[in-house]
């Protein structure tokens, strides 16, 4: 059914959590550290008020388009990003079900991770995505950045090859750092290639749209890791390869947030498309790490 091909090309979140290789069950591997001892590279700005942490959202059917095939969508979205030092590591698992309109049901699942520099400069990721049991797609690779933000993607799988990535790309982590010092700094729109290794075209055009920041904090939040924490609305846009940015075109998809200032998220809106789901908070907390 019409079903089935449209969760074989569903992406998962990625940049807008920066939420985050090659083996499924395990995070990206770090680059091997250097024996030489040469001095680890400058994280960017605001790198250090991230924090890592480990999230539980549950997804339940928020609409359909009027031709979707899709009646129901729910399921939940397992999210770490550790801190690793000179680097985040960080892994996403999304699993969800799907009821077309004649009954059927279905199954799709993602594994996604990625090791991030906090420079900003260097990502290896892995994506793995199944549906009704089957492996449907995998992509992994490297990517590299120069300091104007050019760069390479070289891939490993779906098959060995090489994107360019034009000036000004970001990494997932990168993106979610300039987005909230975007909205901190009350901008309104952040435009920006973005490379999460999500596609094997390379970096998709991304719009952001930020809402005002909201410089009060919460007295009593849910999860103490959101206390004393400022916070900001923004919905994210994603562009595939033939589109022309944010254009006429429609996006691929696009995932609307609250972003607190380390970092976390809650109040997810994901649209695939064809459909949409919201991502409700559910466990919260810290994880130990850094150096």
């Amino acid at each position: 059914m019409r079903l089935r091909s449209l969760l074989a090309a569903t992406v998962t979140l990625s940049a807008a959590l920066a939420l985050t290789g090659p083996a499924p069950a395990q995070p990206a591997a770090a680059p091997a550290a250097n024996q030489a001892a040469t001095p680890a590279p400058a994280a960017m700005p605001g790198a250090q008020d991230m924090v890592a942490h480990r999230a539980a959202y549950r997804l339940t059917f928020d609409k359909a388009r009027d031709n979707s095939d899709v009646a129901r969508a729910e399921g939940v979205m397992l999210f770490e990003v550790l801190d690793a030092c000179d680097g985040w590591a960080s892994r996403q698992r999304l699993t969800m079900r799907l009821q077309d309109r004649d009954g059927q049901t279905l199954e799709t699942a993602s594994d996604y991770a990625t090791w991030e520099s906090k420079d900003g400069r260097r990502l290896r990721f892995s994506l793995t995505q199944m549906t009704a049991g089957a492996v449907s797609n995998r992509i992994s690779g490297e990517a590299t950045l120069q300091p104007d933000g050019s760069g390479v993607a070289n891939y490993e799988q779906p098959r060995a090859s090489q994107e360019s990535l034009p000036p000004g790309t970001l990494l997932p982590m990168a993106h979610t750092i300039r987005a909230i010092a975007a909205a901190r700094a009350s901008q309104r729109m952040l435009n920006v290639p973005l490379m999460d290794g999500t596609s094997e075209d390379g970096a998709q055009d991304s719009t952001t749209i930020l809402s005002q920041w909201n410089r009060e904090t919460e007295a009593k939040p849910r999860f103490p890791l959101l206390g004393n924490q400022e916070s900001g609305r923004m919905r994210i846009a994603f562009f595939g390869k033939d589109s022309n940015g944010g254009g006429a075109s429609s996006p691929d998809y696009e995932v609307g947030l609250r972003y607190y200032a380390n970092g976390v998220a809650d109040e997810l809106n994901m649209d695939f498309g064809e459909f949409a789901v919201n991502g409700r908070l559910e466990t919260l907390e810290a994880v130990p790490g850094g150096c």
